[in-house]
């Protein structure tokens, strides 16, 4: 018992400097989330937005759709001027992580540090990410992160509706590819985008969703924790509940 304990109190520090001073139960706890908790209207509900993604098949000539592989598909994407994004950027934000990734991560947008490094999540918001990351038993490097659109909307803004529409394809792409058995949302926009969803996010967390085959949940952009600290306990709460399917679909 005596050896665990640094252990015990290293996680127990990380949880309050990611989460504040409430006290979590271990995100390895045994008892499965009750989700006949969760108030009316806020039940769990399977969306598998097939049509959409149809609808939002490549368009012809866009890219190589037949890319075997992340590598080759980048090479193929990198100096995409489709859209208006592809004028101010300074660098292509594709995605990084595992090819083979059990989990994949989705963002909105890059933002000035990730657009400066042509990597996803390297500023602050990418520091309380791989936080969070930690907190519930993942490194960085095995999963896989990359974002609605690939390339920085000038001053952070919102990614325009034609700006999704016409890079979604290539998070299609990257989803095909790496097949990972679960995505987080992190953030309103990656939920409504990625999911066909509206609402709040509020509503839509403790939920799982179908895209691509795939079962999705959602959860607060880190940049939001930032901006609001109120939010982390519910965040915590979702990525709890997201690393318990986790572990419930690996635990042969």
């Amino acid at each position: 018992m005596s050896d665990s304990k640094p252990t015990v109190i290293a996680t127990l520090l990380l949880q309050k400097e990611i989460f504040g001073d409430d006290l979590f139960a271990s995100v390895l706890e045994t008892e499965t989330i009750d989700y006949n908790d969760v108030p009316a209207g806020e039940m769990i509900a399977i969306h598998e937005p097939e049509s959409v993604y149809a609808e939002r098949s490549l368009e012809k000539g866009a890219f190589s759709s037949d890319a075997l592989d992340l590598d080759s598909f980048n090479a193929s994407i990198c100096h995409c001027t489709i859209c208006p994004l592809g004028a101010t950027r300074k660098k292509f934000v594709f995605g990084v992580g595992d090819p083979h990734a059990k989990v994949m991560l989705v963002g909105e947008g890059p933002g000035a540090d990730e657009d400066a490094q042509g990597e996803p999540f390297v500023g602050k918001a990418g520091q309380l990410l791989n936080d969070i990351l930690k907190a519930i038993k993942f490194e960085r490097n095995e999963v896989y992160i990359a974002n609605i659109v690939k390339c920085r909307p000038p001053g952070n803004r919102k990614p325009e509706p034609e700006e999704v529409q016409k890079c979604l394809p290539y998070l299609h792409k990257q989803i095909e590819l790496v097949k990972p058995d679960l995505i987080l949302c992190l953030g309103a926009t990656a939920a409504e985008s990625l999911l066909n969803l509206q609402g709040t996010l509020k509503s839509m967390r403790l939920k799982e969703y179908k895209v691509m085959g795939i079962t999705a949940m959602v959860t607060y952009h880190p940049a939001a924790l930032l901006r609001n600290p109120a939010y982390k306990r519910d965040c915590w709460e979702d990525v709890k509940a997201f690393r318990k399917l986790y572990d419930n679909r690996n635990s042969d």
